[in-house]
């Protein structure tokens, strides 16, 4: 019974450390039904996580936005980050890194190679620890953004699904994409991603 017991928490925790990574209609071909599960679990606990969120900051706040071009990344990028490119196979993703203590950490890797995978809502996968600061962790996300979730740790780039995403916690921004968000959304699967600054 003890071991049954252990058993289903751990599970449970398999599940709900997914929430963060994705969602439902994962089109990776592992995980699809962890993913989904974990949406599930996301689902049910909404109305807690959404209380929650009025303690904690969250992803639009002093963000710098444009809201007129859904076809774009909702955040500004800012002026003087630090511009990269995300290479997914033939197709290359550009962007800007923001000068937090976690942007920097990661651009001192840099060049580097990241496994994601595709999700409903994202290309996520398990990163080395980062630095972070407390005060730069937040609720949910922009359409577009590149963040560093502490609670696995997960390296993701998130590309819509942004007017419900207060519901996930642990995000830390580092940055945002440059391109429209079709050009990521419409890849699908597994990849190992060369990120590199752009010459």
């Amino acid at each position: 019974m003890k071991k049954s017991i252990a058993g289903m928490l751990a599970a449970g925790a398999l599940c709900l450390s997914l929430v963060g990574c994705g969602g439902a209609n994962a089109t990776s071909s592992q995980g699809s039904s962890s993913a989904a599960s974990a949406a599930e679990a996301a689902s049910a606990s909404t109305t807690t996580a959404s209380t929650s969120t009025q303690n904690h900051s969250v992803a639009k706040d002093d963000a710098n936005m444009q809201t007129e071009d859904k076809s774009m990344p909702t955040r500004i990028p800012p002026e003087n980050g630090t511009k990269i490119n995300m290479h997914f196979g033939d197709t290359v993703i550009t962007g800007v890194l923001n000068d937090s203590e976690t942007a920097k950490a990661l651009i001192a890797k840099l060049p580097m190679e990241q496994h994601v995978s595709r999700y409903s809502h994202d290309f996520c996968g398990v990163t080395e620890n980062l630095p972070y600061k407390e005060e730069d962790v937040h609720y949910g996300w922009l359409n577009g953004d590149i963040d560093y979730a502490t609670d696995m740790p997960y390296f993701t780039i998130l590309f819509e699904d942004e007017d419900v995403s207060e519901q996930y916690g642990h995000q830390v921004n580092i940055g945002v994409i440059t391109t429209p968000l079709a050009n990521i959304s419409a890849l699908k699967g597994d990849y190992d991603v060369r990120i590199e600054l752009a010459e």
